[in-house]
Parts: C-alpha cells; structure tokens; sequence
C-alpha cells in the first residue's frame, strides 16, 4: 500500500516529525511505501527523496489554511492510496491528533494567563485558521476518522465537537531505544555527567522540551528550588523557549537544543515535565525507555499508562507544591534493578507494536 503523509514545516526537535519518521520507517519495514507531503524539503538526513518519495506543496512555510487548501490543489489521492494526516487539513481519510486538540489547549491555557491575553489570541489569525481546520476534521457529519494518542484526547474530541467515539481509534505513541550494554550505559552515563560537571552522588532532575510556557518549566524550577534545598541536586534544562521572569535559576543548567538525547537521559536520575497540555509526550516515553521514572501532569495524555509511584508520579497542572512532594517522594537515584524495570514497562510501546496498530486500523478504514 502507498501511503501519504502530511506534516506542514519541519523542526528537528519535533517530536511529531520524530515519530512521522520512525511511523515511515516501520511502514517501510513491513513492505509498504510512503509518500511525504510538507511546505518545506526535509533535510536528506530526515527524509532520503531519493529512497522515498516527496511532495513539496511550496517552496516556504505556509499559514495553516493556505497549506491546507495547497494539499486540495496537490491532488494528493493521485500520489497515494491512503492519505493520513498529522496536519490539520481540510480532508483526508485519516487524521492523526498527534498535536492534540487546538480548543482544549486554548481553554487550559486560558487558565494560567491574564483574560486580556487570551481575549487577544483568540482574535489571532493563527489560532482562528487552526480551529476551523480542526472544526472541520472533527466535524459529526465528516467522514475522517480519527487517530488519537491517548484516552485523554478522544474525550476531548468527543465533548468538545460532538464526534461519536467509534470514529476514533487510540494508538499510544511508540519509541525504540537504540539497545546499549550496561557497559555502554554506564560509560555515557559517567561521560556525560563529568561534562555537566555533576557530581557522584549529585542528583541531574532532567527536563526536556521546547516551547517552555506550554511544557511547564516556570513550575519545575519553582518545585526545583524547594527540592535542592533539601538534596544536593541539578535540573538539567534540554530544549529551547523563554524563562519566565523572577525565577531563581541557581543550579540549573541550560543546554539548548540536542541532537541526540542518549547520553543525557542515561546521565539524568529522574525526569520532569510539568506540562499544561501535551496529547502524549514522546519525551516522557523516551526518558522511560532510558529507565527514568517521569514526574508529569494530568494534562499530558502519557499520564493515561503510568501508574502513579510505579513508573513515576502524576500531578495538577501548575501545582508547585504536589511537583515539590514528587520530587521528594519518588525514587530520585534509582538502583540498575529500577531502571531495567523501567525500561522493559516503555519497552512495551514499540514503533512495531504502534505501526502495526496504526496499519490494522488504516485497513479497517479502508475496507469501509
């Protein structure tokens, strides 16, 4: 089967764009191909044109409508047998609601920013395009199904537009770590902490996102620095955003953007990410994978799988205080033993086991 897969722009510190390839790898693996449909050209070394086939829409980066009506003029159905979105477009025969729900995420946002602020934004062009699109993709009477990454975006979809559950289908996201020796492991690790300057026995609470009012690092600062007064710890900060004003960043260190996460999370203890909305963050899965227990909020759809102080701790939203309490309650300097056990429970929630997934119900769809 040739299957279309349409995502506007290009990050490479993207999760959608990271799980996108993974998605057409294991497409590839089992003997499928995969045409890419985007505003941009990927870089060779995310997207080979000459092994797999693309469909460049503009030579820039479109607003979300225009993208949406240059994939109509495209004439995509002509280039696949199956068109499966990661975009907010105006049709296809399958979305997948990796980036969430725009409206959910404009409402939680509502509630930790001033009512001007938001009155403003929803008058942004940006968001108005993006809730039309997503008004259509979810419309009751549309015939798009759905691909949603956690329990926690299908209720959303349903009780915000009315879409009846049996048009979506719920595929955790997948991720295969890169399998190491416990040598290995233990030689990043030890690497990788001396470049940060950590110490033996110094706790490396880990965060990692871009996007950082969204992804919550104002609150793991804030649990941080009552965390540290009572252990000798680090928060280690991995991605790019804006800090927040008036918040002490003593024993932080900020790394920007990383190209490859393994030795980080191999030298970190634990992982945080406070997020306000995120559909399911590969991070999270990724920080597991690599035997981290995850201190994450309700607001995340990872927080559908975990089981609270077995894999990690599940808090409110922008609740310093209960983030404060994880920090301390949970296993902060796990033994090998906890780690393994961590990393079996993320091994469980594989690229194979989410393409296959995700391939069963690209069948259903069709056979309909």
């Amino acid at each position: 089967m040739k299957i279309g897969l349409v995502r506007r722009g290009y990050s490479a510190s993207g999760g959608a764009e990271r799980f996108l390839i993974r998605f057409a790898q294991g497409l590839k693996e089992l003997g499928h191909e995969s045409v890419l449909f985007s505003d941009c050209g990927w870089p060779e070394s995310a997207w080979d044109s000459s092994q797999e086939k693309s469909v460049t829409l503009s030579g820039s980066t479109l607003s979300p409508i225009a993208f949406a009506d240059a994939l109509e003029a495209a004439k995509p159905k002509q280039h696949c047998d199956f068109l499966f979105s990661f975009e907010r477009v105006w049709t296809c025969d399958a979305y997948r609601a990796g980036d969430g729900v725009h409206r959910a995420w404009l409402e939680r946002r509502a509630h930790f920013e001033p009512t001007l602020k938001s009155w403003f934004r929803g008058k942004q062009k940006k968001h108005r395009q993006l809730l039309e699109l997503e008004a259509a993709l979810y419309s009751p009477q549309g015939g798009v199904r759905i691909v949603a990454n956690s329990q926690m975006v299908k209720k959303e979809i349903s009780d915000l537009y009315g879409m009846t559950g049996d048009r979506i289908a719920v595929i955790a996201n997948g991720y295969d770590i890169h399998k190491m020796s416990s040598a290995r492991r233990l030689g990043l690790r030890e690497k990788k902490r001396k470049q940060l300057g950590l110490d033996d026995d110094e706790h490396a609470i880990l965060f990692a996102g871009s996007g950082w009012e969204r992804k919550g690092l104002r609150f793991a600062m804030q649990a941080f620095e009552a965390f540290k007064n009572e252990r000798q710890a680090r928060l280690i900060v991995a991605g790019k955003g804006h800090k927040a004003r008036g918040i002490a960043d003593e024993g932080v260190v900020f790394l920007g953007e990383v190209d490859s996460m393994a030795s980080v999370y191999e030298a970190a203890d634990a992982f945080i990410l406070p997020t306000l909305y995120d559909p399911f963050s590969n991070a999270c899965l990724e920080a597991a994978a690599h035997g981290l227990p995850v201190i994450t909020t309700n607001a995340n759809g990872f927080a559908d799988i975990v089981k609270h102080r077995e894999q990690g701790a599940v808090v409110p939203p922008g609740d310093v205080g209960a983030l404060a309490t994880a920090l301390k309650e949970i296993e902060i300097h796990p033994s090998e033993k906890q780690r393994d056990e961590l990393r079996s429970w993320a091994a469980e929630y594989s690229v194979a086991r989410n393409v296959q997934a995700t391939l069963d119900f690209i069948r259903t769809c069709a056979e309909e």
